[in-house]
């Protein structure tokens, strides 16, 4: 089915394959039956099991408040599909528009929607990576081993990278009881995501909490017994700490490899499309028959000089999914953009954590309420002179109020002189990021890509 045929033909008897049994995926499937797609839906996952929710995984389950097997996304309404649990897309011929798996099954389709996210980046040393006791966080099944785990009694954990979920899994385990020892090669926790000033708060916050914090070091090696036991993990300082748990929280790789070969611009930054999800060929020209949503996909956003932005986020996974499913079964004049203002949540410590906007693209930074010295606060990012993101200790009500200034391009530094009856004129400060060519955890935001010199799309906010 070609991309001029009769969006009606498609509508009613057309093939549509989402590759990917996600929350995006699952979204997707969702909105293509609301509005009124009656043909053929087959939702191919590489793990066994139905789309389920990940948050939980790194937070309830490991507190014992939830199992790990009972995250199952709830469903909107029936979805009539064809599951392919368990086995993975191998490749795609795009020619031919079939999907190969893994098992030797072609599944063909007049529209392709990839949904197939990210996994978590394993250790560098696979014989390492093997040894009971070292583990990632990403699955459920990942989860329920670690899990096990930790209920099975352990005297220290090691966290390999104090990222956003390796900050949760160190402030679960102590919660649990747990010592617990945190390596990170920045200086401080969560710097990549929000840079150095906030990683500072951070830092103080997992000290407090009686983490054994060691920034600016890297695990050189993870040790293991005669009977294949984790039990010493060794430092870059030249030291060495008995460990009977490694979690290996070094961010995520997207899954793109199966792509490879197949002509579409697909790469360890995700899968490049136009902001209504349509994906782009490697020669830079869209296709119309192929889409992508979610954490894999990237795409250019308007409020952020048209940057490539690649979202790992629940909400973003879950709007990116709606618009791809309705540009997929609607003609070009129906179609929609996906601008979604990047958010991210997060709580450890005892601390709610929020964020909108693209903190790390932030050339200054202002505390516009609260202290970091109370560890209660709002930091405003500005660049070029303009709000970019803001981020919050404690004071997530503010936020709402920050996506519109983002939006709406207020200038920076922001003239808040009455916010919390200070006086005092803000005062802005580097935001101190680390360079993001030397490899740390990450942001949860990734920028790539260029500014082109015309400006001719409008950013209208998803609640205006």
């Amino acid at each position: 089915m070609s991309a001029d045929t009769d969006v009606e033909v498609l509508r009613r008897q057309g093939r549509i394959v989402v590759v990917g049994a996600s929350l995006a995926g699952l979204r997707a499937a969702e909105t293509l039956r609301d509005q009124g797609f009656t043909g053929s839906l087959t939702m191919i996952g590489d793990e066994p099991y139905e789309p389920y929710d990940r948050p939980p995984l790194s937070k309830q389950a490991l507190l014992g408040r939830a199992r790990p097997e009972d995250t199952a996304l709830p469903r909107r309404r029936d979805i009539d599909a064809e599951w392919r649990l368990g086995v993975a897309a191998e490749s795609l011929d795009r020619a031919a528009k079939q999907v190969r798996l893994t098992n030797g099954d072609s599944v063909p389709y007049d529209r392709l929607l990839i949904t197939t996210g990210t996994r978590a980046r394993p250790w560098f040393h696979p014989e390492e990576a093997a040894l009971d006791g070292v583990f990632v966080l990403r699955t459920r099944d990942d989860s329920a081993r670690l899990t096990r785990k930790l209920a099975g009694g352990v005297s220290r954990v090691l966290v390999i990278g104090a990222g956003f979920t390796g900050s949760e899994v160190a402030s679960a385990c102590r919660e649990l009881g747990h010592e617990v020892t945190v390596a990170e090669r920045g200086p401080a926790p969560l710097v990549g995501a929000l840079g150095g000033v906030i990683g500072a708060v951070a830092d103080r916050l997992q000290r407090r909490h009686g983490v054994d914090l060691r920034c600016g070091i890297s695990v050189t090696a993870l040790e293991g017994d005669y009977g294949g036991r984790l039990r010493r993990a060794h430092l870059s300082d030249g030291s060495a700490i008995d460990v009977e748990v490694a979690v290996v929280s070094l961010g995520a790789v997207r899954n793109t490899d199966w792509l490879a070969g197949s002509g579409v611009a697909a790469g360890p930054r995700g899968i490049a499309c136009d902001a209504g999800c349509r994906v782009f060929d490697v020669n830079g020209i869209v296709t119309d028959d192929i889409y992508a949503a979610g954490d894999v996909a990237r795409s250019p956003h308007p409020l952020f000089d048209y940057q490539f932005l690649s979202l790992e986020h629940w909400g973003n996974a879950v709007e990116q999914a709606e618009i791809a499913a309705h540009n997929m079964i609607c003609a070009g004049p129906e179609r929609r953009p996906h601008l979604w203002l990047p958010m991210f949540w997060s709580s450890q410590f005892g601390v709610n954590i929020k964020s909108v906007g693209v903190p790390s693209l932030g050339d200054q930074l202002v505390v516009a309420q609260g202290t970091l010295a109370e560890e209660r606060f709002v930091a405003v990012y500005g660049y070029r002179g303009r709000v970019i993101a803001a981020a919050s200790f404690d004071g997530a009500k503010w936020l709402g109020f920050y996506e519109q200034q983002i939006a709406a391009g207020a200038p920076f530094p922001p003239e808040y002189r009455t916010v919390d009856r200070r006086t005092e004129t803000l005062q802005p400060v580097d935001p101190a990021f680390p360079d993001p060519h030397l490899p740390t955890h990450g942001a949860t935001v990734t920028l790539t890509g260029h500014s082109p010199s015309e400006r001719r799309v409008q950013f209208v906010p998803s609640h205006a």
